[in-house]
């Protein structure tokens, strides 16, 4: 076995299926139809199918479905709308830019999802929507958010970039909101070859304006009814997508595969803590059966010292990475930053403390190499550089709840 093991190896993928991906590409080519196709109307329809919505539209990329999403809503100037600040920044980036107001409420501590036990408080007479993220493969608690969004007569806005496969209670992600957005770009579970994705849901009036808009307002050809935009689905893109989504729900398993052997080896390390498959509000584990992750990443804790608040930094997780670094092994940090304090969104007013767990979290999480083509050997030896590494550390093996470390502070 190599020791080199990356974050990523988009082309070991390509290899196991190059002959099927390069014949269905040529055919495209030669076919001279590059626009909405029929590979974009195939894929539309089996995506929305895989995701319990009966509508499924094609945009150039996931910031597209979002900020498209919250455009058929109305959602601009003037309103709120409720989400994360531990996401990656298109999340929040789309509301802004329909002139909307993020409005952040903290995570859970096991989950890394938006708690929904803090959702109420948030509401007010501006509020328009919730935009729940299933972070890193794992769903949102949607039951809860669905029901207060029900309450209080709010859309549900599902941000799936990261979730495609996995389930709730039995129900695929992207079914429990008025719509849901993915991302396929190329690092996703299910990626293109470039930028690509798509909005799925089951109300017909709103597939049917939202396939206006991407084609700048035009329902009829050269008749626009309203302002929209250019942002199709590339017909090349869908043709990869088509060939690929066969084998997701595989390629899923097998990251889970990947991820319980990472954990098994990595449990009782100090100064770390797995991933759990958890749902907002419970302890960590009690979920599993309920929810089925798909592991877009594998991120651990690398445990900070309670006294760090009111910084990003972690000197033991960034020694970590330069071990694993030394060791020939990739990893990222998603997101070391929350959204509250990033330059871009200053007009939300939010400042550093607010949000304790998603700071804490900005800290101490780091990604491990998670792809299906990993072999068990190099998730062992991964988990084993990360154990020589921590056990020369002195860090406490338990992780000190968020609630507790704050009082240090």
């Amino acid at each position: 076995m190599s020791n080199s093991v990356p974050i990523l190896n988009l082309k070991a993928q390509y290899e196991t299926i190059q002959t099927e991906l390069e014949a269905t590409i040529l055919e495209v080519l030669r076919s001279g139809n590059y626009i909405l196709g029929k590979y974009v109307q195939s894929l539309e329809e089996k995506i929305a199918a895989l995701c319990g919505a009966k509508y499924g539209i094609g945009v150039a990329n996931g910031t597209d479905a979002l900020l498209l999403a919250l455009w058929c809503l109305d959602i601009g100037p003037g309103d709120e709308v409720i989400t994360t600040p531990f996401t990656f920044a298109a999340t929040v980036e789309a509301i802004a830019l329909r002139g909307a107001k993020p409005v952040f409420i903290d995570i859970d501590e096991h989950s890394y999802n938006i708690d929904p036990e803090q959702i109420e408080r948030a509401i007010t007479p501006r509020t328009k929507a919730i935009m729940p993220v299933h972070l890193y493969g794992l769903p949102s608690h949607m039951d809860p958010i669905c029901e207060i969004a029900k309450r209080h007569g709010l859309r549900v806005i599902e941000d799936n970039a990261q979730g495609i496969g996995a389930t709730y209670k039995g129900r695929p992600t992207g079914s429990m909101g008025d719509l849901a957005c993915t991302s396929f770009y190329p690092t996703k579970n299910l990626g293109a070859a470039g930028d690509a994705g798509m909005i799925v849901t089951s109300d017909e009036k709103l597939a049917e304006r939202l396939k206006a808009i991407r084609a700048h307002g035009m329902r009829k050809r050269y008749y626009h009814d309203e302002l929209g935009v250019n942002s199709r689905l590339d017909e090349l893109q869908a043709a990869v997508l088509s060939v690929k989504l066969p084998y997701l729900a595989s390629w899923n398993a097998r990251r889970a595969e990947l991820a319980d052997l990472y954990t098994k080896h990595l449990s009782g390390c100090p100064g770390i803590v797995t991933p759990t498959v958890s749902l907002a509000g419970q302890k960590a584990g009690t979920a599993r059966g309920e929810v089925q992750h798909v592991y877009h990443q594998y991120t651990i804790r690398v445990l900070s010292d309670a006294g760090t608040g009111g910084t990003l930094e972690n000197p033991k997780r960034d020694e970590l990475i330069a071990e694993l670094s030394k060791a020939n092994v990739g990893s990222m940090c998603y997101y070391p930053v929350p959204l509250h304090v990033q330059q871009a969104f200053q007009q939300v007013g939010a400042s550093m403390g607010q949000f304790p767990i998603s700071e804490r979290l900005s800290r101490e999480v780091l990604s491990l190499p998670m792809y299906p083509e990993l072999t068990n050997e190099q998730v062992i030896y991964v988990a084993d550089c990360i154990k020589s590494h921590m056990a020369k550390v002195a860090v406490s093996p338990v992780a000190t709840p968020v609630s507790t470390a704050l009082s240090s502070i």
